[in-house]
């Protein structure tokens, strides 16, 4: 293939371009800075914002495939900062893409679009929800989806791929942020960590992306979710996440409600003083701790042929070599 990917200076982007190069496609980059992955690789990158029409123009001329991974992500940032990079640069880069002719259009979505506050045990790719998902990121992500799945068969084939919780190593997110807290002594359980969560080891969240762009018209117009489909409790994921890193686990736990106060007001405090990073505790993340997630993968499995290679002890194994 000859393929487009937004948004490859993410740890998921970078490996989804080397995986692209290793097996022989044509890959370009685009995103606002140079990146290290494209670099060392020496491929063509395009700079600048998706909501720029004429870069984007620019950068998926000759490109039969578009995987748009490039979002705001996190829980720091008004509506308007989310709704135009992932919303706005959504239909930007798809309007591009439509107008240059490319064929499969992946957009890489999130589990947390059909997130309304109750639990999701066992389900598949719920309707994306954008007026009741949680949060702006999450917000703007399912109307970006919605989106994206609409514009199927307008002369171009739309998929979207939920990864959900990816890690492994390099990881400065998930696992980079617990490890750190865990250092400092900060780290708390939510409701005593017992609600089931799915995650998904970075390898496998790469091959999806991969499997849905060969397999996109198999699978057009519609959202699939994507973990390890190894549903654990949110304490053992910690824990398991702390002595890889060599950090003692927590041993003290907050009720839900608690955390979810302690979120309004730390997002409260990092508004009123103009902070750009992420507080310690949000009403999503206290949302996102206190309930449990975990998916029934079938579909995925059935229509995009794809499969989680990499176990979570396997993951967790090569995670703690990363810190040796």
């Amino acid at each position: 293939m000859k393929v487009l990917l937004t948004g490859s200076s993410s740890l998921l982007g970078a490996q989804t371009v080397r995986a692209l190069v290793q097996r022989g496609d044509t890959v370009a980059v685009m995103q606002r800075r140079a990146s290290a992955v494209a670099d060392e690789l020496g491929l063509t990158q395009h700079l600048g914002d998706v909501v720029d029409p004429q870069v984007a123009a620019a950068a998926v001329e000759g490109a039969d495939t578009v995987i748009h991974l490039a979002a705001r992500v996190g829980v720091v940032g008004t509506r308007r900062q989310f709704f135009d990079t992932n919303v706005v640069g959504t239909r930007v880069m798809l309007a591009a893409a439509k107008d240059a002719g490319v064929q499969r259009f992946v957009f890489v979505s999130s589990p947390s679009v059909a997130h309304t506050g109750r639990a999701l045990a066992g389900c598949g790719a719920q309707p994306a929800d954008p007026r009741h998902a949680k949060g702006e990121y999450s917000k703007s992500k399912a109307l970006a989806e919605k989106e994206v799945l609409a514009a199927d068969g307008t002369g171009i084939t739309t998929i979207a791929v939920r990864p959900h919780l990816v890690w492994g190593p390099g990881d400065t997110q998930l696992v980079g942020r617990i490890a750190e807290r865990a250092r400092q002594g900060r780290l708390a359980l939510v409701a005593g960590g017992r609600p089931l969560i799915d995650t998904t080891y970075l390898d496998n969240a790469v091959d999806a992306l991969v499997a849905a762009a060969d397999r996109a018209e198999a699978g057009h117009g519609r959202a699939f979710i994507v973990s390890n489909g190894e549903p654990r409790t949110v304490e053992e994921m910690i824990a398991r996440i702390c002595e890889a890193a060599g950090e003692r686990p927590p041993e003290r736990s907050v009720p839900r409600a608690a955390a979810w106060m302690a979120g309004a007001v730390a997002e409260t405090a990092w508004k009123v003083a103009g902070r750009d990073d992420d507080p310690p505790m949000t009403r999503f993340l206290a949302g996102q701790l206190g309930t449990a997630h975990w998916f029934d993968l079938r579909e995925t499995r059935e229509v995009l042929q794809w499969r989680p290679a990499v176990s979570l002890d396997e993951g967790f194994a090569r995670l703690a070599a990363s810190f040796a």
